[in-house]
């Protein structure tokens, strides 16, 4: 559990569309290749610290004739930011995906003095 003192909480929430793999043939697409997406997302506001972040599939586009093999999870969480990490591989055909996120941190109350 994570306890956040005397700080207010800041949640912030947002929708990244990922990728549009069938329309340009890329390898997310083709089933081929090295086959990781790294997608940077900047929090509007600042935390006091790295927030908590959590990330899910909010839309994927799969083709049916393959196993659906996914992996997606929030990397390099620092109070400004993250980065969406979403993976596949074997012959898993991916076409498009959307990604939803949650961010929930401490963050400075209006009134705080600024060092």
């Amino acid at each position: 559990m994570r306890r956040f003192s005397h700080f207010a909480v800041g949640v912030e929430q947002g929708s990244e569309i990922l990728f549009s793999a069938f329309e340009d043939g890329s390898e997310m697409w083709t089933g081929a290749g090295a086959r990781e997406l790294r997608h940077p997302v900047r929090f509007q506001g600042q935390y006091e610290s790295a927030p908590t972040v959590h990330v899910g599939l909010s839309m994927w586009d799969i083709d049916m004739g393959s196993n659906q093999r996914v992996d997606i999870a929030a990397d390099n969480i620092a109070a400004s930011g993250f980065t969406i990490v979403f993976r596949t591989w074997g012959d898993t055909r991916v076409a498009r995906v959307r990604a939803d996120w949650l961010a929930i941190g401490p963050a400075a109350y209006d009134e705080d003095w600024e060092d």
